[in-house]
């Protein structure tokens, strides 16, 4: 049987480290572009891989530009059959984009989750740190008209 294989504990915490400062620059810049992935790496004796590989796991995290707004609406069964369908066909019919896509002007971005924990307001979709749930055609155009 195969051992498992432990980290040591100051590679464990430049992990710790690289999380808090992948989200520091999403917030600052918006998404993780290459350079600074590289520099990341460089700067805390990481590998690109796992600089990378981080970046990439989390749904939150993007490593492409996004709009000011980013719209995310949950992939799972919940909300599935609590009718995001409703939910992503109103997005688009407000502001033309489906998922995947952003705003010619820049104001939105829209992605697909695995959650966004509003699961109990249904159909909900987030917005920025913002959850909308209970959502109809006509709130949906409300609130996205409130994000100038």
């Amino acid at each position: 049987m195969a051992k498992k294989q432990r980290q040591s504990p100051a590679k464990s915490k430049k992990r710790d480290e690289l999380l808090v400062r992948i989200e520091d620059e999403q917030r600052r810049s918006g998404y993780l572009s290459p350079g600074v992935m590289v520099d990341l790496a460089q700067r805390m004796g990481l590998s690109l891989s796992d600089v990378y590989g981080v970046a990439t796991f989390y749904s939150f995290l993007s490593t492409r530009p996004t709009g000011k707004h980013v719209i995310r609406i949950c992939k799972s069964l919940p909300c599935h059959v609590n009718d995001a369908e409703m939910v992503i066909e109103g997005i688009y019919r407000e502001i033309g984009i489906r998922p995947g896509e952003s705003t010619v002007d820049g104001r939105f971005s829209f992605e697909l989750t695995n959650c966004i924990g509003a699961c109990d307001k249904a159909p909900a979709m987030l917005i920025d740190d913002d959850v909308h749930g209970n959502l109809t055609a006509a709130r949906i155009t409300e609130i996205l008209r409130a994000y100038t």
